[in-house]
């Protein structure tokens, strides 16, 4: 035989491929058999997939699936029994797979416990659909409906409900909470994160506003809200570029969906494009499912006013006003009208339904009980002046903290507590605000970030709630913290301020003239060396405030009358003459 035939003959050698006997092998001849309905096959290659990983509860379920189909309900229901008890509890879903076995056996009792333990456990929800189904099957059966606790797969969607009612509500803080946690349990949740990033938004933090709807945009390019709240963010931030890039594609968008066309013209009217503005609040007018919003119809007329067409602006306010006649916004603005007609006022561009900050504050010093309620009822009053605690000027920021003061709600304490660690903020301010939160009750322990340092204060006296914090009380606090400058560190410095709020909330309402406020400041610094064993002097205070050592006497006896400070210190001095 020649060498080319050999070779020939050796390579015709059979080419033996070994099969891998293991449960993925049976895996694939079980579904091989199920497709040819060969159920009893499929059970045994199941059988057989259970033999080689028999903690994969996978494999268990699909055995119980197989017997199921065969009509051997009970057999199933042992295996399925098994999983749970002994492999995996966490197969929530086997309770479905129980429930839909039960109701087969017509054994409803056992087929509604199954069921209810897969809605209360399941997080996923895979078989939420066919569960509410199975629900109405047993509303029937049973004549009575199911009591469930939870369905803990929509617990989510239930929590997102509750904290955009408390956005809605002015409970940025609170929402907040909600928001987070849900977006800890469901990341992909991205209309709780859009409405996180506007809680960011509405409590002035504008940072986290930014970055938390630049997440959502990561996982949809395309998401309009998300788009449009960037919008504003950029805004109000000074990020023009962005901006400008950002209209650029706004622009060239055209939404359908009346929720998204709103959402558009807001947006773009907030942002200083009133033209296009307007011709989206056309387009929901002639639609007519808004038309009977009164909101809507400022809107129209503000963008119209900035456009120069006043004839159509009035339209629109006098259509407002009919529609809500008790609201003072389109009152307000018909007369505004009146001012830009004769060149004496710019067009207003405030896009919200409530009177402009300032007018909101000309009514607080006229009737703080306007603005309280106002704060209290309307959201969006109370997220102007959350911004104005961030983002306006010294001022207004005195004025906004005394004004919460007045709410003196858990979103109120929440904000001025963290106004009080912000490094960016001015320690006066901080002191008022300190001031505010003691005034009004808050008698826990208080983080305050002073030059750069974090401070604990602890509180050291109980007072009574103040009502509006008057402005003469104030400025003798000011004196005080003035003439303590550089003698008294901050932990001081606060005790004085609760001996004043302490001293206030005890001889309420009847606080005796306030002619002297320096004597009435240096008295307050007297007991604060006192109480802190720091040495001073007459001299030295008499000095300083400019004031009589009588009436600096006087007004400490006053204070110590009424709290008790010298009892409390165990002074055996006698008192001020």
């Amino acid at each position: 035989m020649s060498q080319r035939k050999q070779a020939a003959t050796n390579d015709r050698r059979p080419k033996v491929v070994p099969i891998r006997m293991d449960a993925t092998f049976f895996f694939e001849r079980a579904v091989q058999s199920l497709d040819r309905y060969h159920y009893d096959k499929a059970l045994k290659y199941f059988r057989k997939a259970v033999e080689f990983e028999p903690e994969n509860p996978v494999n268990h379920c699909n055995m119980a699936g197989i017997l199921s189909e065969m009509g051997r309900y009970e057999e199933s229901n042992d295996v399925l029994r098994g999983v749970i008890e002994q492999i995996d509890p966490k197969m929530t879903e086997c309770h479905y797979y129980l429930a839909n076995n039960y109701a087969n056996m017509e054994q409803y009792l056992d087929a509604e416990e199954s069921l209810v333990l897969y809605l209360e456990n399941d997080l996923d929800g895979l078989y939420l659909d066919e569960a509410e189904d199975m629900l109405e099957l047993l509303h029937f059966e049973l004549q009575r409906p199911t009591k469930i606790t939870t369905i803990k797969s929509r617990e989510n969607y239930y929590a997102h409900d509750k904290a955009r009612e408390l956005l809605e509500a002015g409970h940025f803080a609170e929402a907040v909470k909600i928001l987070e946690e849900i977006i800890e349990r469901q990341p992909d949740f991205l209309a709780a994160r859009n409405n996180l990033g506007l809680a960011y938004y509405y409590m002035g933090l504008f940072e986290k506003s930014i970055s938390t709807i630049n997440e959502v945009l990561e996982a949809e390019p395309g998401n309009l809200h998300a788009l449009c709240n960037l919008a504003i963010f950029y805004q109000h931030s000074n990020q023009e570029e962005q901006l400008r890039i950002l209209l650029d594609r706004l622009n060239k968008t055209l939404p359908i969906h009346p929720e998204h066309v709103f959402k558009m013209a807001t947006t773009l009217g907030i942002v200083g494009e009133h033209r296009e503005a307007y011709r989206h609040f056309r387009r929901l007018l002639r639609t007519g499912e808004l038309s009977g919003e009164p909101s809507l119809h400022h809107f129209a007329a503000v963008a119209a006013a900035n456009l120069s067409q006043y004839d159509v602006a009035e339209k629109h306010w006098k259509h407002a006003e009919k529609l809500d006649p008790n609201s003072p916004v389109p009152q307000f603005y018909l007369r505004k009208l009146e001012q830009v007609r004769r060149g004496e006022e710019r067009a207003p561009t405030h896009y919200h339904y409530h009177l402009p900050f300032e007018e909101q504050f000309r009514q607080w010093e006229k009737d703080p009980g306007v603005v309280t309620e106002a704060l209290k009822r309307d959201p969006l009053i109370r997220s102007s002046f959350f911004w104005a605690l961030r983002h306006g000027d010294r001022n207004t920021k005195v004025k906004v903290i005394q004004a919460l003061g007045l709410v003196a709600d858990d979103e109120v304490i929440d904000s001025l507590k963290s106004f009080l660690i912000d490094e960016g903020e001015d320690d006066e301010l901080k002191r008022v605000a300190v001031l505010v939160l003691r005034s009004i009750g808050v008698q826990d322990t208080l983080h305050v970030t002073f030059n750069g340092k974090l401070i604990t204060l602890e509180s050291r006296r109980r007072s009574e709630k103040l009502p509006l914090w008057d402005n003469v009380w104030q400025m003798i606090l000011d004196q005080a913290i003035e003439g303590m400058q550089g003698r008294y560190d901050i932990v001081q410095q606060h005790d004085m301020m609760t001996l004043w709020v302490d001293y206030l909330s005890r001889v309420y309402p009847n606080v005796p003239k306030l002619t002297k406020s320096m004597g009435w400041a240096a008295a307050l610094e007297y007991w604060t060396a006192k109480m802190h064993r720091k040495t001073v002097t007459y001299t030295d205070l008499v000095s300083r405030y400019g004031v009589s050592q009588a009436s600096i006497s006087r007004y400490a006896n006053l204070i110590d009358e009424a709290c008790g400070i010298r009892e409390k210190l165990d002074l055996t001095t006698p008192s001020f003459p």
